[in-house]
């Protein structure tokens, strides 16, 4: 019985040690280091380190990560509080309040849903919030300028997509004419490119054959997607469609590109855990993007690789 403790007990050392050492793991460990320096830093909280950044950290926690308690306890003070939201000094370039409400309530949720919060009233106050930020064609527009979203700034899609997510799991009274205006501009928007086609398949909406069509024809000579179909492949794009896929594996082919998307993302992850900003235009250099892609890529990491 004695060796048969001590090898169950090496046995359970050494898959810790396996997991700690895994692209994820290694992606856990830099944001268990980034996602509060931020706060402490500045002062402030961001819609990248303690919005995009946090919710894999969240998610790490329910797939059985070591999460240490201080990496995520000063965002979910934040979090929880949404009346302290419009107080957030924001960070510059950055200070949307209408995106900062939709990417802190997403953080919200996450804490909710992993137990960090176990209160829903915040939930149903974020809701409110949301709500009166919906445009009145029912999406949440954000980032109007910009032809594609990026890792940070969401553009509308994916910000509708969000922004529904939370509406649907606040339980709030009063939400569902809002839920069906957003679920119906969804289901209108037509997957003209990688991003819209993503967020169309999470949320379920439109045409998923049409949207698989595109993703199929998009996976490049590498394995990964770029913002569009002859474009080439960024670690958000890679993301953001292997995170729909995961929710597509049971059909036809879908796991062959699963298996090539992500081994695509963990030829980009940098040596420190983090992956390199996706920015729109490419190949410029910004940290709220870096940590919003390597949050946005260890979610993915995590829904495709456990």
């Amino acid at each position: 019985m004695r060796i048969f403790l001590l090898l169950f007990v090496f046995a359970i050392s050494i898959a810790e040690v396996m997991r700690e050492d895994s692209p994820e793991g290694k992606a856990i460990a830099f944001l268990t280091r980034e996602v509060p320096a931020w706060s402490r830093d500045n002062g402030c909280f961001s819609c990248h380190n303690n919005g995009d950044a946090a919710r894999a950290l969240y998610a790490a926690s329910r797939k059985g990560h070591r999460i240490p308690a201080e990496a995520l306890a000063e965002t979910t003070a934040w979090v929880r509080e949404p009346h302290r939201w419009k107080e957030n000094k924001g960070d510059p370039g950055f200070s949307d309040k209408r995106l900062a409400n939709v990417q802190f309530a997403a953080s919200l949720l996450a804490a909710f849903e992993t137990g960090h919060v176990r209160d829903r009233r915040p939930l149903e106050a974020a809701a409110r919030m949301l709500i009166a930020d919906q445009d009145g064609d029912g999406s949440w527009k954000i980032d109007t300028g910009a032809t594609l979203g990026s890792p940070a700034t969401y553009g509308t899609p994916l910000a509708t997509w969000m922004a529904l997510r939370v509406l649907k799991q606040s339980n709030l009274a009063g939400t569902r004419a809002a839920m069906q205006n957003a679920d119906r501009w969804l289901r209108r928007l037509k997957p003209n490119n990688l991003l819209a086609a993503a967020t169309l398949l999470l949320a379920s909406a439109g045409d998923s054959t049409e949207c698989l069509r595109l993703i199929r024809r998009a996976q490049t000579r590498d394995g990964g997607w770029g913002p569009y179909a002859d474009s080439p492949p960024e670690a958000f794009d890679t993301a953001m469609v292997l995170l729909a896929l995961a929710e597509a594996r049971g059909k036809p082919g879908v796991a062959e590109s699963i298996r090539r998307g992500g081994a695509f993302l963990v030829a980009q992850q940098n040596s420190d855990g983090s992956w390199p900003a996706t920015t729109r235009p490419s190949g410029s250099e910004s940290y709220a993007q870096m940590m919003s892609t390597t949050g946005w890529a260890t979610l993915a990491l995590l829904a495709t690789r456990e």
